[in-house]
């Protein structure tokens, strides 16, 4: 088996998931309560809090333990527009933007907020004069990607950071779903206010994330009860999922440091491979992309007839965002870069982490260019 899905979701390390049997069998107290094993969980989930604060180089008290990406990015969007809406009712953020936020800013829309939705380029990337163009006295929060989980575009996040450094009381947020581990972000000297991760995408477990929260940062919390994660996400925590997804964090960016030129090997070689095969048009640009995400059109063969055939070999690869991948409709990322409907409707993504080898890429490239031509000839 050939697994190239990686921005859907990764496989869980070994040890991560040890670790996380370990704290759920013996450390499974509530760590609220006020009992020994309620302390010995509060005393982890500290330290889970402190691992993860000094990985992202930041405070302990600017980590928040979340549900994943979409949980993070609610929270963050929402939680800023409400707590801020008497100072002003806009928000600016850009057309190619993960479901998880662009959805929440639809739901803001219905409520009386204004949004602006900035387009993007040929290659998937906004301009940060158009950034700053849409900036109103009224604007109160910007969400902007790291990196585009589809296409594996880099947004500008440094220079949108230096340009807010002249707008102070707007909040900046980023969804680094799609680049922790594999683009380096500094959230202090980006200026960022707000990131999401989630622990799945960097081979912990579905249903662990994070939200930094910087000092001073006020948010109108979405849930109401106990009061935990300093009353910021109610609910009983996860401790042994924030455990895991701190050693996950940790074996991601050990792993980043001393795989990340192989990874950027691998897809060269498969972008180079994929250029070779007739009617294939690439879409992922060979500047400011991420090196994990590749994603291109075949000509005339719908992209899940491909993934199919593909499956079949063993080898797995997706359409769209894993969020998006079973609704019938074209790409809105590729629509909003200018690719024409029926090339998005062909659309493929390769996603790979630090686990892939160089032999399953050029295994795949026979895959890719063998269904390409059993498909064209069954059409014919």
């Amino acid at each position: 088996m050939i697994y190239f899905d990686n921005s859907a979701t990764t496989k869980p390390f070994k040890d991560v998931i040890d670790s996380f049997v370990t704290v759920s069998s013996e450390y499974y107290g509530n760590p609220s309560s006020l009992h020994s094993m309620g302390g010995q969980a509060e005393k982890l989930l500290s330290q889970a809090r402190e691992q993860v604060s000094k990985l992202l180089t930041v405070k302990p008290s600017e980590i928040y333990f979340t549900s994943g990406g979409t949980e993070g990015n609610n929270i963050a969007i929402k939680g800023s527009a409400l707590l801020h809406k008497n100072k002003g009712r806009h928000l600016i953020t850009s057309s190619v933007e993960h479901p998880s936020v662009r959805a929440a800013m639809e739901q803001l829309e219905q409520e009386g907020f204004e949004i602006t939705y900035l387009p993007v380029d040929w290659f998937g990337r906004i301009n940060v004069s158009d950034l700053e163009n849409a900036i109103r006295k009224e604007t109160i929060l910007i969400s902007i990607m790291q990196v585009n989980n589809e296409v594996g575009t880099v947004q500008p996040i440094k220079e949108i950071g230096d340009l807010l450094k002249k707008h102070p009381t707007i909040l900046f947020h980023v969804d680094a779903v799609q680049g922790i581990g594999k683009i380096p972000l500094s959230l202090y000297k980006n200026r960022v206010d707000l990131c999401s991760i989630s622990g799945h995408k960097f081979h912990g477990l579905k249903g662990t994330g994070a939200l930094f929260i910087r000092e001073g940062v006020r948010l109108a919390p979405l849930f109401s009860g106990g009061n935990q994660e300093r009353k910021i996400r109610s609910g009983t925590e996860n401790v042994a999922g924030a455990v895991a997804m701190a050693k996950a964090l940790r074996m991601t960016l050990m792993k980043g440091e001393a795989e990340m030129e192989r990874m950027k090997n691998i897809h060269s070689l498969l972008r180079k491979g994929l250029a070779e095969i007739e009617g294939v048009q690439i879409h992922t640009p060979t500047e400011n992309a991420a090196p994990h995400i590749l994603n291109f059109s075949l000509k005339g063969i719908k992209s899940e007839v491909f993934i199919h055939s593909l499956e079949r070999k063993g080898i797995f690869v997706s359409t769209t965002s894993a969020c998006s991948s079973k609704k019938k409709s074209s790409s809105k990322t590729l629509l909003a870069m200018g690719v024409h409907e029926t090339q998005a409707e062909s659309a493929i993504r390769i996603s790979l982490s630090f686990e892939n080898t160089r032999e399953e890429a050029v295994t795949a490239l026979v895959a890719f260019k063998e269904s390409a031509n059993q498909l064209r000839k069954v059409m014919k």
